[in-house]
């Protein structure tokens, strides 16, 4: 087909025009690699889970405010820092006991503060790392390593990788659900796919910690002959110029978000929950209404075949200042749902199937930062995992006797990726995709499955 430049200028508008509808779909423009983009489901071995839900605390929660126990850290308050402060740190070198109270929690007694008293009910079936490490002073660089497993380049999300994977469990739905998403810290790039197959970025719903309306931009406003023009301009395309990554990732995007139609709007329903449902997240109540509805709908699309799904708390958990308000209003706004969450995968036998995987880019120092603060930490924090066969009741490795540097058994951000994809079956190293004259992997060159963690 042969284009003239009236033509041209046709097709540009009405494209424009249209894919503002599949905008939740195609959230951002994708580099592409010169291969087939067949899409083969990837299983290395046999899986302990069939999704992930991750719950995305952004800004960062002190873990020796939740997880981390440390008693010297409480017998030394206010003393200064036996050791010197890494660089880039802004706090005193004067350590800050938490002040919450830490206590013994279940059968398996693991240390918790009383912070998050609904997510501690449920510790026997909880693994925490509290010795995750990463790159990234700053929460651009961390919040990337955490969503991508890069702190400065442009990566796959890890959703995008594992929907390139694995490939939707639904012939009518996304792989890959970004909830509340931040539009800051790399924004669309920690749910986006790079130069993986746009099919791959994540579809959309909500942002900055707020599920909003809980539905997917554009979708219920659009018609099938929209889709179907796209669709016959975009082939039309190929026709006179060739076949190239964005067009194909474009039209795959559309014909998603045609099919979406029919079957989104129903699963994302959440009035079809019943009172004590929604009761059991919170939906309801002004503090826990918006997260709430968030974590519920996490479950529905995870029961209905979406592999990777995020649920982010906005940039809330960064008090470089008071502290104790600022956790405390946190927690109040997203402990009881995901405890409510953690329950209704339990009772719905989902648990199992399920991995769960909370926490933030990085932990809190245990030296004062102002008055009542804490600074950035990635040196040393804790990451909560649970379900998809992940053993239950467990800490695993320490850092020092002030939770400033993790010590022992140590994790780094490409660990935990690596043991997440295993969990799903799929081997970190052997997952790679061809661009720029080398095969990449969302690990890079490194990490290892942290098996200690793992039910046998």
């Amino acid at each position: 087909m042969k284009l003239n430049r009236r033509d041209c200028l046709v097709q540009s508008t009405w494209t424009t025009g249209a894919l503002a509808v599949t905008a939740s779909a195609l959230p951002a423009s994708s580099a592409w690699a010169n291969d087939s983009g067949v899409q083969t489901l990837v299983q290395h071995h046999p899986a302990k889970a069939k999704r992930v839900i991750f719950l995305f605390m952004h800004g960062g929660p002190s873990h020796v405010d939740t997880f981390d126990y440390k008693p010297m850290l409480i017998r030394d308050n206010g003393k200064d820092l036996p050791f010197e402060l890494p660089p880039q740190i802004s706090a005193k070198p004067t350590l800050l006991a938490s002040p919450w109270k830490w206590s013994q929690h279940g059968e398996a007694g693991l240390w918790a503060t009383d912070l998050l008293q609904e997510m501690n009910k449920h510790l026997d079936s909880l693994c925490v790392v509290r010795s995750m490490h990463t790159r990234g002073q700053s929460h651009g660089q961390a919040v990337g390593m955490v969503n991508t497993g890069s702190d400065n380049f442009v990566r796959p999300s890890v959703g995008a990788w594992i929907s390139y994977a694995l490939g939707a469990g639904h012939p009518d739905l996304p792989a890959h659900v970004a909830i509340a998403p931040a539009t800051a810290h790399g924004g669309p790039r920690n749910y986006g796919a790079a130069f993986l197959p746009a099919k791959h970025q994540a579809t959309v719903v909500g942002k900055n910690g707020q599920i909003g309306d809980g539905k997917i931009a554009y979708l219920d406003a659009a018609e099938g002959h929209q889709f179907d023009l796209v669709n016959q301009l975009n082939r039309g395309h190929v026709q006179s110029a060739g076949r190239d990554r964005a067009t194909d990732g474009a039209i795959e995007a559309v014909d998603l978000a045609n099919r979406m139609r029919g079957t989104a709007p129903e699963v994302m329903d959440l009035s079809k929950e019943t009172d004590a449902t929604k009761k059991l997240y919170g939906i309801g109540e002004k503090t826990t209404d918006s997260f709430g509805r968030s974590c519920l709908m996490a479950r529905r699309l995870a029961e209905s075949g979406v592999r990777f799904i995020t649920v982010s708390s906005g940039q809330v958990w960064d008090q470089h200042g008071n502290l104790k308000n600022g956790h405390e209003k946190n927690a109040a706004k997203t402990d009881l749902p995901i405890a409510g969450l953690f329950a209704d995968l339990k009772q719905r036998g989902l648990w199992e199937e399920t991995l769960v995987v909370w926490g933030g880019e990085f932990g809190r120092t245990p030296v004062v930062q102002g008055s009542n603060g804490r600074d950035h930490n990635p040196q040393g924090f804790s990451m909560v995992l649970g379900g998809g066969g992940i053993r239950g009741g467990i800490t695993y490795g320490e850092t020092d006797d002030y939770g400033y540097y993790a010590v022992r058994d140590r994790v780094h951000m490409h660990d935990l990726h690596a043991t997440m994809l295993h969990q799903l079956g799929v081997d970190h190293e052997r997952l790679t995709y061809p661009y720029a004259g080398r095969d990449f992997r969302l690990t890079d060159v490194h990490g290892r499955v942290v098996e200690e963690i793992l039910e046998s």
